[in-house]
């Protein structure tokens, strides 16, 4: 059974002596994979995690590098499923982008589960998303059903005159759920926005003020996330 599961925690401990080639020799080795096999999957992990070229040993690897090689030592096996924890925890932007084009590049092949609290990342490269709060899991669904179900779009709005008179009006229609008011720009979270980008046109007109800019945000996981357990923590 633990060939079929490959592993990456959070702070992954190596042998700074080995290059990445020896280690994830080793690490095949100890799975049981030997031979072709062996040579064929090393080579193929060192392209994908971008360590090919690399003759450094580990010890001289920045942080990016070492969950790269994580990454491709967790897939050695060829697992049916790869859990990572927080493989994206401090590092940098350039090294971010690199694990999570790595672990995107999984996509059809092989079952990740990983944990994380950069919501960014999880919009990027999860398909379905369990939310939990206090160890308990409070929701999963795809992304997709989660926005729809909990979070709410927003409506930036900025006008030519007291943006207050038009907050006032805003507040009292039943498809607005939210107002932010900054000088002459007003932040609105809706239900509807089909019904606000209707109405809020005449509302405007009928104060006699006209619209500078008027643009829709959609909702995204962290907005989600704040629905569900913000006002928990």
């Amino acid at each position: 059974m633990r060939s079929l599961v490959g592993f990456l925690p959070d702070v992954p401990g190596y042998y700074s002596w080995m290059t990445a080639e020896k280690y994830l020799r080793l690490a095949g080795k100890l799975y049981g994979v030997t031979g072709k096999q062996l040579d064929e999957r090393v080579g193929s992990l060192l392209e994908s995690s971008g360590l090919a070229s690399v003759k450094t040993k580990i010890g001289g690897y920045s942080r990016g590098m070492k969950q790269r090689l994580g990454v491709a030592q967790a897939l050695v096996s060829s697992p049916r499923l790869l859990i990572l924890d927080e493989p994206t925890s401090a590092l940098d932007p350039i090294g971010r982008k690199d694990v999570l084009e790595m672990i995107g590049a999984l996509r059809g092949s092989t079952t990740v589960f990983f944990s994380t609290h950069i919501l960014g990342d999880v919009e990027r490269v999860c398909d379905n998303v369990a939310i939990l709060d206090r160890g308990r899991v409070v929701e999963q669904a795809s992304i997709a059903e989660l926005k729809h179900s909990y979070g709410h779009a927003t409506l930036v709005l900025e006008v030519t005159a007291v943006a207050a008179v038009l907050e006032r009006s805003l507040c009292g229609q039943r498809w607005i759920t939210g107002v932010e008011r900054e000088g002459q720009t007003l932040k609105c979270r809706v239900s509807d926005v089909g019904a606000a980008r209707n109405q809020i046109p005449k509302m405007v007109a009928d104060g006699d003020f006209s619209i500078i800019r008027m643009e829709a945000d959609e909702p995204t996981l962290e907005d989600v996330f704040v629905s569900l357990v913000g006002g928990a923590n």
